[in-house]
This record gives C-alpha cells, structure tokens and sequence, in this order.
C-alpha cells in the first residue's frame, strides 16, 4: 500500500515524520473500513452491529377464522372467467370481468389451483381454467388493492386486502393465509392496524416471514411470523420505522426476508432475520449506485379515439423475486418521452447481471410485472397502447440461455375494444411462479371492453423441465 523507504530521523525533523505517520496511519484505518463496508455489500450479515435496528413496536394479533373459502356459503358466490382456450401454445383463460379503472388483478398459482384477486373480489381456477369458485372481499374483512402469493415452502396462500373504510378508524390491512395449498379449504385473517395508512401496499415471503411496506405513517413496514400465522395463532406483528422497500418474493428456499427500493441514482436491499433473541431486525446490505440511463418515472400515455392519457404505472417494481440467488424485477419508465419496459436481474450486492429494454417507436408498454422460473427462464407481462390503439395485453419471455438483454417476440393476448374514462389505470398486471413445479410461468393482464372498463385474461406458458 505504500512505498517503502529508510528513514533517518534527526531532532529537526521528528515531528514532521511523526505528522506523516499518523496521517498515513488514519487513512490506512479509512480504506480498512471502506473495504469493510465493501465486504458487506456483497455479503449478507457482514454489518456492523450499529446498522442492524429493532422493531419500532410490536402487538399480538387473533385471525379470523374461516372455516372454507366461501364460510360453507355464507358469502355472495361471484362466477366469473373461465374460457379456456389457446393462443400461440399457451393455455389462455378470462379473469374478472367487472372491473372498472381500478381493478388491480392479481394471481397465485400452487396446489393445482389458480388464485385470482381484484378489487371487486377472489375467485378460483384450476389449472386447465375452469372456474371453481369466487367471493367478494367482504368475506375477508372487506378491503382493496390484493396482492397475492404462493409460498412453495410453507404450501400455502397468501393475500392483503386493505380496508381504509372501517368504522373503528384503524385502517386494517388484512392479511389472508389459507391453512394448506388448497384455496377452497379454511383460512385466517389477520386485521392488523395502520391507521396512518392512505394506500394499500407490497406483500412478500420468505421461508420464515412475511413483510409488509404501505405508504403513510411513520410505521410503514411491519412483519410477521410464517409459523405463526400459517397455524392460525395469535401472531406477533413487528412493526418498523420507515418503509424498508418493496418486499421479495423469495422463491429461494431462505429464512431472511428482503426488500428492494430503487432511487434515482441507487439500488438499495434490505433485509430482515431473526437474531441470536429470537428478535427480527433489518439491516441494509447494499446500496449501490446502478447507473442506469432510463430511470424516470414513465410519462402517461395515449390511447385511441380520445384525448384521455392513461395512467402507464412505476418504475417502483410491482412483483420483485430472489431466485438462484439473484434479484429479479420488471419496471415502466420513461424512454425517449414515451412508456417502456425495463427488466433487471441483479446480484446481491447490487450489480447488474444483465438488463433488457422493451421498447417501441409508436406505442407505449406500460404496467408491467416479471416472473422467473428454476432454470432462470423469464416472463414479462404487460400492456399496449397508442393513439391507434386501446389498452391491450401482451407479453413477452426469454430462456436462460438467450443472449443477455433480449427477449423473444411480442406476444398478443387479446385486443381491447374502449378507452378509458380517466387517467387512472391501477396496479394493472400480474406475474408469477408456478409453485407446483418451480417451471411454468403465469400472468394476469387487463383488457379494456367496449365502455373502456378492465377485463382480465390469465395466461400459462410452459416451459420444460431442464
């Protein structure tokens, strides 16, 4: 690190070597704790001690308990979709088709059955797309905005339904987990306050956790045990400062539970594990600068036969995944003044591994979701629209062994046939796992109808097992 000379010291000049001594000295101990930190980043759990924080709070939480899916009937039934079908080898079927501009479709696929959640209600597939079974959110504590999973690790289901209407005021997000991975079968409700809440939020998994971030609040990220709550116990729900990031779904079979933020500038993941006490804490593990060119938020977008843009999504990821070991997520940003598509997989210490824009001249891509299977296959969902035409379904997908960066040809799922009413356009796509055998790929994409009002069409690619 540094040259190395015989020095001869006589009084004169002691005190100036003396001086260069201890300068050298504290700019060895400075680049010794840069590497440190430079360690840690590509390292999970290298931290010091003083990073890794508590809970700001915690309270014990009683489920409501359903004995099945519809409580032996109780619920309204809502019969919806089906239709299966074929397009390009891919088995396509409807979703929900009472949507209006907020429809927020989302799917979880294990068990042999398909979850689909809106904003009007649940409902359940099989795997071929022949409806079972749906309710409204009423039956689970009523609430908007679901996000959905399927924990491979645990066997069972996932979603949150946030309720900002309740007469106590305490703004429940009502987190849902079915007892085993078969949907029609008992669930519990965990309604746990956010009163400081004023949007729904993320939901993900690990082998140990589930995580929680939502806007609002100085609390804005809490999390809760899987052992817990997939017993239908009282559980303990850990409340942290702040919003930790998006959470991850981790596919991964790991105990620590990620979150992912992206800045304008930065790739930021946190992590939460359970200490030597039995207590969670989170600790940053990276940020790191991803130097990417396309990064802003994407503008709003045209559609045909009105003057009415549309809402295009974030280029907050709204499905992030561990899998293999890598972080891997899809975004809508703004390319040249137009919405597109930007996919990434990156390591743990924040580097990208390979990154692939989707993109066109004429058109805009917007609201968009990522799944990736064992083999690193990937699929990207998402939707189409121009001053020629209206909001319409598509997708696209990559093998592992594909050059980095590039995906195969733009997949058509459907055309739609209005424009919307207003700019709003919500969390309008859904990507995912097959969690049966860790290949098959899923997305859930809206289609406007002849008012301009969100249809849904759910979507299986195949992919072979090696």
């Amino acid at each position: 690190m540094f040259a190395h000379e015989t020095l001869y010291l006589d009084s004169s000049n002691k005190l100036f070597f003396m001086n260069q001594f201890f300068y050298s000295f504290a700019l060895f101990i400075l680049i010794l704790h840069l590497h440190t930190e430079c360690q840690a980043c590509n390292s999970i759990g290298n931290n010091p001690e003083q990073t890794k924080t508590r809970p700001s709070r915690t309270e014990i939480i009683t489920p409501i308990r359903k004995e099945t899916f519809n409580k032996k009937g109780a619920c309204a039934p809502r019969k919806q979709g089906g239709n299966p079908r074929e397009i390009n080898g891919n088995l396509v079927f409807d979703g929900a088709s009472d949507g209006n501009r907020q429809v927020d479709p989302q799917i979880a696929v294990g068990g042999g059955y398909v979850l689909h959640a809106t904003n009007k209600g649940l409902i359940i597939y099989d795997k071929k797309g022949n409806f079972i079974e749906g309710v409204s959110p009423s039956c689970f504590n009523k609430g908007i905005d679901p996000k959905l999973f399927f924990d491979p690790h645990n066997q069972i289901f996932g979603f949150d339904l946030w309720n900002p209407w309740d007469k106590e005021k305490k703004k429940p997000v009502n987190i849902s987990i079915s007892e085993t991975n078969d949907p029609r079968g008992a669930w519990n409700t965990y309604p746990v306050p956010v009163p400081g809440g004023v949007d729904g939020g993320g939901i993900g998994y690990s082998r140990k956790w589930i995580g929680y971030s939502f806007p609002g609040g100085e609390e804005k990220t809490f999390v809760m045990r899987m052992e817990e709550v997939k017993n239908g116990k009282p559980a303990t729900v850990y409340h942290f400062q702040g919003s930790l990031g998006h959470p991850v779904m981790t596919q991964d079979p790991t105990d620590d539970l990620l979150f992912f933020k992206i800045t304008d500038k930065d790739f930021i993941i946190n992590r939460v594990y359970e200490n030597e006490n039995g207590i969670p804490v989170w600790e940053r593990i990276c940020n790191k600068p991803h130097h990417l060119e396309y990064v802003n938020y994407p503008p709003k977008s045209p559609q045909k036969n009105t003057e009415q843009l549309t809402a295009s999504g974030d280029r907050n990821p709204k499905v992030t995944v561990v899998q293999n070991g890598y972080i891997w997520f899809s975004q809508t940003i703004n390319y040249k003044g137009r919405a597109a598509v930007q996919w990434h997989q990156i390591k743990m210490d924040g580097s990208i591994v390979q990154t692939g824009l989707i993109s066109s001249k004429t058109s805009s891509y917007i609201q968009t979701t990522l799944a990736v299977n064992k083999s690193n296959d990937v699929l990207i969902g998402f939707q189409e629209t121009s001053p020629d035409m209206y909001i319409s379904p598509r997708m696209t997908f990559r093998l592992a062994a594909d050059p980095p960066g590039q995906v195969r040809k733009i997949v058509s799922l459907g055309e739609g046939k209005g424009a919307t009413s207003g700019v709003s356009w919500g969390d309008y796509s859904g990507s995912t796992i097959d969690g049966d055998n860790f290949t098959d790929l899923w997305t859930i994409q809206s289609i406007t109808n002849e008012e301009g009002r969100g249809h849904t069409v759910i979507v299986r690619v195949p992919f072979d097992e090696n």
